[in-house]
């Protein structure tokens, strides 16, 4: 069992595969353009199989794959195909924006993936077309189907709101939760894009839940994650759930259970910290070399994330090099 120096025990690996993505999010993608980034910094897929292997020999029982966008690159099918045959076999999860959904759900589902997120801030075209710089709203809502067809349970929705864009479309979203019977998640904008004028943007959940409140009823469930971080309610007692996660306004710190390794190698103990680690030296030393240094990044994992300010100071990475 892997249990950091403030006893929290660590199981959850959110992997990248790429830093490329086929949308341009408002709260994700920086000014400048990542497509340009050096792409042969990003590890082939023996490597990230090797850097999920070892982190589930430590003890590493999920395994979330993002991006970017992870289903833009090639190859990813067989790629998680090889993680869900893993021995334990991790829960297997992927977040994607639903653009290629449609397509992919089926060889998804066939490759092991027991779950999926779905990023979707907007149910009015040309809102989501804004967000996105010229995403296509049905694609995603097409996704959708196409997933709980193929077989997947309901997928968990994730909402970052931005005030002055989709504030306004809370009660849609509760609207979508109860005809779907999904899971809707509201998560709180991050200067996750380096915009030092983040805070104009930002919606705390707890204005989301007042709102929600006063025309529904949520009712206080069990996370939905185990020891995620999400705060979740039954809507108007039926199957819908609604979720709020709030790293800004009720930090999560205390029960966090996870480690980020980017698409080039990089692992971090906390989303919202620059410190990280090369992991490519220790895929040259060998298997045992990269427990060791696993178990090192996940012991010092810090107790909590800084100030957005702090941490943009010190220059921020944004979330489309970090992975989610």
């Amino acid at each position: 069992m892997l249990v950091d120096n403030h006893n929290r025990r660590i199981n959850y690996l959110r992997l990248s595969v790429t830093d490329r993505c086929n949308l341009r999010c408002l709260y994700c993608v920086p000014h400048y353009d990542v497509t340009e980034n050096n792409q042969s910094r990003i590890l082939p897929y023996e490597d990230l199989f090797r850097l999920a292997r070892e982190s589930v020999t430590l003890g590493i029982s999920k395994i979330r794959v993002t991006g970017g966008e992870p289903l833009v690159r090639p190859g990813v099918i067989g790629f998680l195909e090889r993680l869900a045959a893993l021995e334990p076999a991790p829960e297997l999860v992927v977040t994607t924006n639903g653009i290629l959904l449609k397509k992919l759900a089926g060889p998804l589902w066939k490759a092991g993936v027991k779950r999926l997120n779905i990023s979707l801030d907007s149910l009015r075209p040309e809102v989501f077309k804004k967000i996105t710089a010229g995403g296509e709203l049905k694609r995603v809502l097409d996704g959708i189907d196409a997933a709980q067809e193929a077989g997947f349970p309901p997928p968990q929705i994730n909402v970052v709101l931005l005030r002055g864009t989709n504030e306004g479309e809370v009660a849609d979203f509760a609207k979508l939760a109860a005809d779907r019977r999904l899971s809707v998640r509201f998560i709180e904008y991050m200067p996750v894009s380096g915009d030092p004028k983040w805070r104009s943007l930002y919606v705390a959940n707890d204005e989301v839940i007042a709102a929600l409140e006063r025309d529904h009823q949520l009712t206080p469930i069990e996370s939905m994650d185990g020891a995620g971080p999400a705060r979740y309610f039954q809507l108007d007692g039926g199957e819908a759930k609604l979720g709020f996660i709030s790293p800004i306004s009720h930090h999560f710190c205390a029960s966090c259970n996870r480690i980020r390794i980017s698409a080039d190698g990089h692992a971090r103990g906390c989303l919202m910290s620059n410190e990280t680690t090369d992991l490519v030296p220790y895929l040259a030393r060998g298997d045992e070399a990269i427990r060791e240094i696993l178990t090192t990044i996940i012991r010092k994992k810090p107790l909590r994330h800084e100030a957005p300010e702090s941490v943009m100071a010190q220059g921020w990475v944004p979330m489309s090099a970090i992975g989610g």
